[in-house]
């Protein structure tokens, strides 16, 4: 079964729409919400953020909403919207300090490929990124993309197209063997 068609079914799960409650929600969409959001921030804490307030932005609006799947359309959105805003204005909040709370990541080749994955997804433009996590990683229609995101679809169609060019002549995702 698609991802797609999981997110439907873990949401309403068989149960009328209407009697599904905000909790349920994000209890059966919240990790999902937060991979998207870790794949565009690239970090666990700044996903996190990203998920809770786009959350805030939406819960308002859950009563209005019939169907669940529609408000999820709703939450992504909000998502990458708000993940835009952070990136055009800089947030000073944070200190530097001279040891790190986190534990260091762990290591082996799943580790290296993740690091990798993330290294390149982090070079794309903004707009790039968020079309290749929703079209690739959510699972979403290019129609979908086009509607969470708010443009047309012939634009998810050549940010797409652009982003993929990019990740496969990426250096990070290059076998340094194949062009030896």
């Amino acid at each position: 079964m698609s991802a797609a068609g999981e997110r439907r079914d873990d949401v309403v799960g068989g149960a009328d729409p209407a009697a599904v409650s905000f909790e349920s929600f994000v209890a059966a969409r919240g990790d999902a919400l937060w991979r998207s959001a870790w794949l565009l921030t690239g970090d666990a804490g700044r996903a996190e953020d990203l998920v809770q307030t786009a959350l805030a932005k939406a819960w308002p609006h859950w009563g209005r909403i019939d169907d669940p799947s529609g408000f999820e359309a709703y939450v992504r959105r909000a998502l990458f919207t708000t993940h835009a805003s952070w990136w055009r204005r800089r947030w000073r909040g944070e200190r530097p300090t001279g040891e790190l709370p986190e534990p260091a990541p762990s290591t082996g080749p799943d580790a290296d490929l993740r690091h990798d994955l993330m290294a390149a997804l982090g070079a794309l433009p903004r707009g790039q990124r968020a079309v290749v996590v929703l079209r690739h990683v959510e699972d979403l229609s290019e129609r979908e993309t086009a509607d969470v995101l708010g443009v047309s679809l012939g634009t998810v169609k050549s940010q797409l197209a652009r982003a993929l060019a990019a990740l496969r002549r990426s250096p990070a995702l290059t076998d340094p063997e194949e062009h030896a």
